[in-house]
C-alpha cells in the first residue's frame, strides 16, 4: 500500500511549505482547449489528456497540490451568456476530480476541489440559491473524497463566507482566496475585515488570488494577516497571484486593463520575478504559495527552486535547468557563458522592445459591481444591439 500522504493542515501546522499550481484557464486557452469570456472547465471531459498533461507538469515543477479544474464550472456559469455545452457542472467536476487525483497520486501531492464565485451572486439572486450552487459541486467533491476545498476568486467577501459555511459541512479543511488589492472587495471591504469574516465562517486558510501582481498580493495578505492577528484569531496564509505586472491596476484588478486577456504577453514576469517573489512570501509568512493566471510551470519550479533549501526538495523538472542560468556554461557564444551567474538575472531589467508602447495603461473604470443593471447575467447569447451598446459605453470611459 502506498503511504499515506500528510494532509494540507498537517504540513502547514508543521510550519511546511506548500507550493500550489498555476493557472489553467489561461494555460489551456493558449494551448487551444479553453475559450476567453466563458473561461469554464469543459476541457476535463472535451480534452482530458490536455488537462492531464499540464498537471503532470506543474507536479514536475514541485507543486503539492493538484487543485481540480473546476473554476467557473457551475451549472448558472456553463450556460452564461448563450454558453450552451450541453455538459453539466457534475459531468465536469466529476472528470475534473480523476484527472486530478490521478496525477497527484503519481508525486507527494493533494488534490484540492474548488468552487468560485457565481453569475447567480451577480445577479443578486437569494442567499438560498447561491448556496444551493456551492452544495452542488460540492457533493461531488465528497463523492471524489478530495483532499480539501477552496473557495477561490471570490470579489466579494458576503459570497465567499457563504462559499465557506457551505463547503465546511464537509468536515474537510477549508481554504478561502478573494481576487482582492489593498483596497479591499468590491463594496470596500478591509482585507483585514474580510480575512476576519472568512475564519469566522470556518476557513482555516485565507488569502488571496488572481486580479493583481505577486507583490500587490503579498502586501494584501499581510493586510490579511494583520487582521487576523488583532481579532485575536489564528488561520493560515495562501496566495496565489497573477503571473502579470499590473502596477496600473485598480480596485477591480486586470480585467480592467486595455491589454485583457489577448494582448498581456508584455506584462509576464520572468523566472527571476518569481524568485524575489516566493521570498517574500515566505518573509510575510505565508506558506501555502502558488499562482493563478498567466502562471506556467516554469514559474512554478522557480518558486521550488527559491524555496528549496526551506523545504529540501530540488524540482525534477530542475533537470533540464541550471540554477541562476547555469546551463549557460555551456553555450557556444561567450557573452551568452558571461550570463552564466545569478547577480546578471537578479540584476536585469528586461526590455519590451515595444517602442511606442506606453509603461503602464489606463483601467477601463465602469464602476459596476453586484447588483448594477450591466452585471445581471443572463442564459441567452450578447445579442448585436447589447454588444453595440457596450462598445459606444466604452468610448465614454
Amino acid at each position: 500500500m502506498a503511504p499515506v500522504k500528510k494532509g494540507i493542515l498537517e504540513r502547514l501546522n508543521a510550519g511546511e511549505v506548500v507550493i500550489g499550481d498555476g493557472g489553467f484557464v489561461f494555460a489551456l486557452e493558449k494551448r487551444g482547449y479553453v475559450k476567453a469570456g466563458p473561461w469554464t472547465p469543459e476541457a476535463t471531459v472535451q480534452y482530458p489528456d490536455a488537462v492531464r498533461q499540464l498537471q503532470r507538469e506543474f507536479l514536475r515543477a514541485r507543486s503539492n497540490v493538484m487543485q481540480t479544474f473546476t473554476f467557473y464550472a457551475s451549472d448558472d456559469k456553463l450556460e452564461n451568456r448563450g454558453n450552451n455545452l450541453k455538459l453539466t457542472g457534475a459531468q465536469i467536476n466529476e472528470a475534473a476530480c480523476d484527472l486530478a487525483r490521478e496525477v497527484a497520486n503519481e508525486g507527494d501531492a493533494l488534490v484540492a476541489g474548488g468552487v468560485s464565485q457565481t453569475p447567480s451572486y451577480l445577479s443578486c439572486k437569494s442567499e438560498t440559491e447561491v448556496r444551493a450552487i456551492f452544495k452542488k459541486q460540492l457533493d461531488v467533491f465528497v463523492r471524489k473524497n478530495v483532499d480539501f476545498l477552496i473557495a477561490e476568486y471570490f470579489e466579494h467577501v458576503e459570497e465567499a463566507e457563504w462559499a465557506v459555511q457551505v463547503l465546511k459541512t464537509s468536515g474537510k479543511p477549508v481554504a478561502a482566496s478573494l481576487c482582492i488589492g489593498p483596497k479591499g472587495d468590491m463594496h470596500g471591504v478591509s482585507p483585514g475585515e474580510c480575512a476576519v469574516r472568512l475564519v469566522k465562517a470556518g476557513a482555516q486558510i485565507v488569502g488571496v488570488n488572481c486580479h493583481f501582481d505577486p507583490m500587490t498580493c503579498v502586501e494584501t495578505v499581510k493586510l490579511m494577516k494583520e487582521g487576523v492577528e488583532k481579532a485575536g484569531l489564528k488561520a493560515h496564509y495562501m496566495v496565489q497571484p497573477l503571473a502579470f505586472h499590473t502596477p496600473d491596476c485598480n480596485r477591480q484588478g486586470f480585467i480592467d486593463l486595455p491589454e485583457f486577456p489577448f494582448a498581456l504577453e508584455p506584462r509576464i514576469l520572468t523566472r527571476w520575478d518569481m524568485h524575489k517573489y516566493a521570498r517574500e512570501a515566505y518573509k510575510a509568512g505565508i506558506r501555502f504559495i502558488g499562482g493563478c493566471c498567466g502562471f506556467e510551470p516554469y514559474h512554478i519550479r522557480a518558486l521550488a527552486e527559491e524555496l528549496a533549501p526551506e523545504r529540501g526538495i530540488i524540482p525534477a523538472g530542475s533537470e533540464k535547468h541550471g540554477m541562476w542560468g547555469s546551463g549557460l556554461e555551456m553555450h557556444t557564444k561567450p557573452w551568452v557563458r558571461a550570463r552564466a551567474r545569478r547577480d546578471y538575472w537578479e540584476n536585469l531589467k528586461p526590455a519590451s522592445g515595444r517602442p511606442q508602447c506606453p509603461s503602464m495603461s489606463v483601467p477601463d473604470s465602469w464602476g459596476v459591481t453586484k447588483g448594477h443593471a450591466d452585471l445581471m447575467q443572463q442564459k441567452e447569447a450578447t445579442s448585436k444591439e447589447e454588444l453595440e451598446q457596450l462598445f459606444d459605453k466604452s468610448k465614454t470611459h
